[in-house]
């Protein structure tokens, strides 16, 4: 199914935060593809906050974001990270269409999914996903299973990064025969690693999950897209 293999490991992390360079570091000397889901609108360190533990949550400003994001993806987070559950159609639609418009422009790529903010969603704005022109829209619910998704505008991962299991899910995917495609999705945000002091965790995730000949390694869209 992906380059002939059955396995495919993926990986959605949101915001456009500042912790995002190293994370990125970590996933480009692993061989990782991530799709980062960014709020055009609000882009800019000006929309800075402090988090728990007191840890700084940094929007980058666009400057480098580029380079940064290279060879990784670029998706919608909206524009303003508002819950769009609580906005009118009209709003709605500009929150999906402005931020898609703005990331294209300055990324230069097609963007195809999103993931949702607060992980909100009701068949309202659902629907307006798909006259938006995007394929998937990711969740925050955890299925702990490595079943391919049924529905693309209420996709869940396979966990959190921050869940207790992660490594037995990584070893249990590792070790599958996997006879059907089977898909491990985490997501998160990097931020999270400097709230948590553990760094050293996902490093040690990355460096079990990642160069196995049987894996496919594959931004959102890489393995979602053959089933558009």
């Amino acid at each position: 199914m992906w380059n002939n293999k059955k396995k495919a490991f993926t990986l959605s992390y949101d915001d456009g935060i500042s912790q995002d360079i190293r994370f990125v570091e970590l996933l480009n000397r692993y061989g990782l593809k991530c799709t980062f889901n960014l709020n055009s609108g609000i882009q800019t360190g000006a929309s800075s906050r402090v988090g728990q533990n007191n840890t700084p949550i940094h929007r980058m400003n666009y400057a480098g974001l580029k380079e940064l994001y290279a060879g990784h993806e670029i998706a919608v987070h909206t524009l303003t990270h508002p819950d769009l559950t609580k906005l009118d159609e009209e709003t709605i639609y500009n929150e999906l269409t402005a931020d898609k418009t703005n990331l294209e422009s300055f990324f230069g790529t097609k963007v195809t999914g999103m993931a949702y903010p607060y992980g909100t969603h009701n068949e309202t704005v659902r629907a307006l996903i798909k006259k938006a022109g995007l394929h998937y829209a990711r969740t925050v619910h955890s299925t702990n299973a490595f079943d391919l998704p049924t529905d693309l505008l209420q996709l869940p991962a396979t966990c959190h990064h921050r869940a207790e299991n992660l490594m037995d899910l990584a070893k249990q995917f590792v070790e599958s025969s996997a006879d059907a495609p089977q898909l491990f999705y985490v997501w998160g945000h990097s931020y999270e690693f400097d709230v948590d002091n553990n760094w050293d965790m996902i490093e040690e995730f990355f460096k079990y999950i990642s160069g196995r000949d049987d894996i496919f390694y594959g931004t959102n869209y890489d393995v979602l897209s053959p089933l558009f």
